[in-house]
């Protein structure tokens, strides 16, 4: 009596079944990963190089470590 109220389990197949859900959920979760890297972390940093070397002038910069003594085959200049 108690057989006919109770369902039997589905024991055929249910790795496979469980896979594909798992499989396609962790499809969706790196893909949501590399967007929100793309657009949270590369995209930002792409714009902050692009803004920097925008102004950048790297003689000016040489000649400034070069009158600070960083460079030992560039002395300072005497004047």
């Amino acid at each position: 009596m108690s057989s006919a109220l109770l369902p039997k389990p589905q024991m055929r197949r249910l790795l496979a079944r469980r896979m594909k859900f798992h499989l396609f959920g962790a499809f969706v979760v790196s893909l949501g990963c590399a967007a929100l890297y793309k657009f949270g972390v590369a995209e930002p940093r792409k714009r902050a190089y692009a803004e920097f070397y925008k102004n950048y002038d790297p003689m000016k910069d040489f000649e400034a470590m070069r009158a600070a003594g960083v460079f030992e085959s560039a002395p300072p200049k005497c004047p």
